[in-house]
């Protein structure tokens, strides 16, 4: 696949206003959101629980009603085609539901549906990158049995490889090491380390904070707002990151890599 690489921007929002609930419970969840996100990097959205970090995915994804505008590669999301903006971006989002009783196979071939025709059969190509993908999350041994059978963390890896097997060159991903154990965690670190090496730009919503820290840049948010966007290693985007934790967290650099300590409050 070609990547679209002359734009350095492959997604950026502009002011993102989000409502949700009804009547009285109606509640502004994103306040005037902008912000660019470089292409051919990793950058991880990061802060406390209900500030608008899986809503801004969305929006960025194209799934949630908001105002202001979501461009990808210089296109508002709406002058896309569905078929071409669904090859272009892959999503990967909380709690994915799917057919308890498809087999690991069909479901990581659902991401290829932006590549066939209505109705086509799966080409060599499709089977291909299916194996591939399954084969990236360690998921390739099951590919006879039902999602229903499988663990949560396996199952989060095949609901990855139907992602991976879009081969969109944007990944949007909500959560994904969540049910995932410390090794296959590191696993997705390297899976994503590689996709940014093949020009793919990758954005993940994160609670684990070490994890995000390895990340090329981060998006600080706090209260439905972006309070900072920086690169991990700078000691801005550091300051920002404690800060809208209460520094109840500290970022320090053991060994080269960036690590999180948890203060205790007073």
């Amino acid at each position: 696949m070609t990547l679209p690489l002359a734009d350095p921007v492959a997604l950026t929002a502009q002011d993102l206003c989000v409502f949700l609930g009804q009547g009285a419970a109606r509640a502004q969840v994103l306040h005037s959101v902008s912000l660019g996100l470089r292409a051919a990097r990793w950058t991880s959205v990061v802060g406390p629980n209900g500030a608008g970090k899986s809503t801004l995915l969305q929006c960025l994804a194209g799934l949630l009603a908001h105002q202001g505008t979501v461009e990808l590669w210089g296109r508002t999301l709406s002058q896309w085609p569905a078929r071409e903006r669904a090859q272009q971006l892959a999503w990967l989002g909380q709690n994915t539901e799917g057919a308890d009783d498809l087999r690991v196979w069909d479901v990581a071939m659902l991401g290829r549906l932006p590549h066939q025709s209505w109705l086509a059969l799966a080409s060599a190509q499709d089977r291909a990158e299916v194996e591939q993908a399954l084969r990236a999350t360690q998921a390739w041994d099951w590919r006879e049995r039902p999602l229903g059978a499988l663990s949560a963390g396996e199952r989060q890896r095949v609901l990855l490889a139907r992602a991976l097997a879009v081969q969109a060159p944007v990944l949007l991903m909500d959560e994904p090491l969540a049910h995932l154990d410390p090794p296959h965690q590191v696993d997705w670190l390297a899976l994503v380390r590689g996709l940014v090496a093949q020009g793919r730009t990758v954005v993940s919503v994160l609670h684990e904070i070490p994890m995000a820290l390895c990340a090329d840049d981060l998006v600080v948010m706090a209260q439905g707002q972006v309070v900072h966007q920086g690169r991990c290693a700078d000691p801005a985007t550091h300051l920002a990151l404690e800060g809208v934790f209460d520094h109840r967290i500290q970022v320090h650099s053991v060994q080269g890599q960036w690590v999180t300590l948890a203060q205790t409050p007073t």
